[in-house]
């Protein structure tokens, strides 16, 4: 297998517990072989015998190099918009009162349902290209908009076929425990009923990766998060949760038990909450462009995450109705001027604790034996990628050792 050479770059490996911040190495070197990373360390302490056997050559003219970015928690295959639900939220209707109303999540159901595979797979594929073009390589997306089997089997298969049309890893979570769809308005717990033999169903099929669930008061309880956690813990699925995004239901003491890849919002998450989650190894993975867009004003505990040791992931959660976006490098600054986030620990959000709450562990960081998923961006430090609103100075990525 043939060997490729990067040097006259600065190397911010992520690799936890470096000596520098974010263990940043300049005037690195790298040799790929195949699909992952041989060798990384200063260009001068390169072995001549390696470079020797290199035959590619990338000169990358003083870019710095990252591990490739990972949006770990998106709804990305949606029909339809909410921007009509935009302009009512402006003039003072809540998130909870539209949903309730029949709007939120159940419009873009219904939208969803409507529309075909091959128009989702292009919408999808326009909002996978923009995050590709920040540098993303890997990134999850979420069924929950279908609600039936049809329909969620349509939105998984539409995301395993961006998966295989795109240079980019997708990891497919399966979501219909979203909401309650209209055919079962009042009777949640038969909808749960039927989401059992759905999920079964699906995975089955190839289509899921992990299991989540949107634990909330205008969600399920969670008795019945329960139950679909039982049902994927059968089948040997890693599961996830929404949780405490509108009030503190206990949800995240619920998943730190069975064992949870991440929390996901957390606004209103308790003490009792963290240390669970802590004791758990779950990932705390918060949300700044819905607590922006939604105008939120209860803060994720970001301190109490920090005290207790919990990593923190972010991501775009891109979906129509509380995050219409599609800029991971946005989230940046956002989760340093929401959240008080320092630069480097935004870095880690998406990249080495992002790859954690999907549960891989051969990404995430740069170091030999990880996956050579980079990407090389024309600033001198990597707090510049935090720090500049909308510009992207991505100046290439690779995915799998190749220049994509």
């Amino acid at each position: 297998m043939s060997l490729s050479l990067w040097t006259h770059c600065d190397a911010a490996t992520l690799q936890e517990g470096a000596a520098q911040p974010y263990g940043l190495m300049p005037d690195a070197a790298l040799v790929t072989e195949g699909e992952m990373i041989r060798w990384l360390g200063p260009r001068k302490h390169l072995p001549d015998a390696l470079k020797a056997q290199c035959s590619t050559e990338h000169d990358c003219q003083g870019a710095l190099i990252t591990p490739g970015l990972i949006d770990c928690h998106t709804h990305l295959v949606y029909g339809g918009d909410r921007a009509a639900e935009f302009e009512q939220r402006l003039q003072g209707v809540s998130y909870e009162d539209i949903a309730r109303r029949g709007g939120g999540i159940a419009s873009t159901v219904r939208a969803t349902r409507e529309a075909s595979a091959s128009e989702l797979e292009r919408s999808g594929g326009i909002r996978l290209r923009a995050l590709m073009a920040e540098g993303v390589t890997t990134i999850e997306i979420k069924s929950g908009y279908g609600l039936a089997l049809e329909h969620e089997r349509k939105c998984l298969q539409v995301a395993r076929n961006l998966a295989r049309s795109h240079a980019i890893d997708v990891r497919t979570t399966f979501l219909g425990a979203h909401a309650v769809p209209s055919e079962f308005a009042g009777q949640s717990d038969a909808y749960v009923d039927s989401l059992l033999p759905m999920m079964h169903t699906l995975h089955a099929e190839g289509l899921v990766d992990a299991v989540d669930v949107f634990c909330e008061r205008i969600g399920f309880s969670v008795a019945q998060t329960a139950r679909v956690f039982d049902a994927a813990r059968v089948l040997g699925l890693p599961v996830k949760l929404h949780a405490e995004q509108l009030s503190d239901s206990g949800g995240a003491q619920l998943a730190a038990d069975y064992g949870a890849l991440s929390c996901d919002h957390l606004e209103w998450l308790s003490s009792e909450g963290a240390v669970a989650m802590a004791q758990a190894g779950t990932v705390a993975v918060l949300l700044p462009g819905a607590f922006y867009f939604l105008r939120e004003t209860q803060l994720p505990p970001i301190d109490l995450l920090r005290q207790h040791k919990v990593p923190m992931a972010l991501s775009t959660d891109c979906n129509p109705g509380s995050s219409p976006c599609t800029s991971l490098l946005l989230m940046l600054n956002m989760a340093c001027t929401l959240f008080r986030f320092t630069p480097k620990e935004a870095l880690a959000g998406v990249t080495r604790h992002a790859a954690q709450a999907l549960g891989l562990a051969d990404r995430g960081v740069l170091a030999p034996g990880m996956r050579a998923d980079f990407a090389l961006w024309d600033v001198q430090h990597p707090a510049a990628l935090a720090y500049a609103i909308g510009a992207n100075p991505l100046r290439a990525s690779v995915y799998k050792g190749q220049l994509r």
